[in-house]
């Protein structure tokens, strides 16, 4: 049966952040709150950690996974960012955004898209995340903890406990989070492509709302 974490969600106990950090190292899937919403996390060089979250998920290797980084330095070091791009990513982050981005040589191939090589990329706001993200000194692999059988992620903490107990091995419960999963903006091509409209304003991109 998974771990439960209770954690104060601005300011989270350094030793359960840290105890959480020991289980991402060891391989362990943890549920996680951010600043949208529950996401499954590991570590990103972990293969398992990789099946175990497509099972839960029920997607195949086509699905678009997203590093969790603590800044804009960490983006860089694992996919190729020009200065237009640059530019755009510090204009929307820390926040509920994920960018599509060309890895680098630095990711594991296993977690890119198969076919166009991308990775999705996010800093997250969230004293939680970027607690956890600051004890591991590395980003996390996720992805938003929306089931098959599910039109809109999982947001109690008790649900989740009872759906992915024995599935998981960590529940860290940091407050609530909204049903609502992240804006996604495919930025490979020559200018911004929302791939999915979700919490984060378009705004920055000037984009249609």
């Amino acid at each position: 049966m998974a771990q439960y974490f209770s954690v104060h969600p601005e300011s989270p106990q350094p030793r359960l952040m840290h105890q959480a950090g020991e289980i991402i190292r060891r391989g362990g899937l943890v549920v996680l709150p951010t600043d949208s919403a529950y996401a499954l996390a590991g570590h990103t060089g972990d293969a398992s950690v990789l099946e175990r979250i497509r099972r839960i998920r029920g997607v195949d290797e086509r699905h678009q996974f997203t590093l969790m980084c603590r800044d804009l330095s960490e983006i860089s070091t694992y996919a190729r960012v020009d200065n237009t791009q640059y530019r755009l990513l510090k204009a929307a982050t820390p926040g509920p955004y994920t960018f599509i981005l060309e890895g680098t040589r630095e990711l594991p191939r296993r977690v890119l898209h198969p076919k166009r090589k991308t990775i999705g990329l996010r800093v997250p706001d969230h004293p939680v995340v970027s607690a956890l993200l600051e004890d591991l000194g590395e980003p996390i692999l996720t992805s938003t903890l929306l089931l098959p059988d599910s039109e809109l992620p999982l947001t109690d903490p008790d649900e989740i406990r009872d759906r992915l107990g024995k599935l998981v091995d960590l529940i860290i419960e940091g407050g609530p989070c909204g049903p609502e999963a992240t804006t996604v903006i495919d930025l490979t091509g020559g200018s911004p492509e929302v791939v999915r409209t979700g919490l984060g304003s378009l705004a920055p991109f000037g984009l249609a709302q």
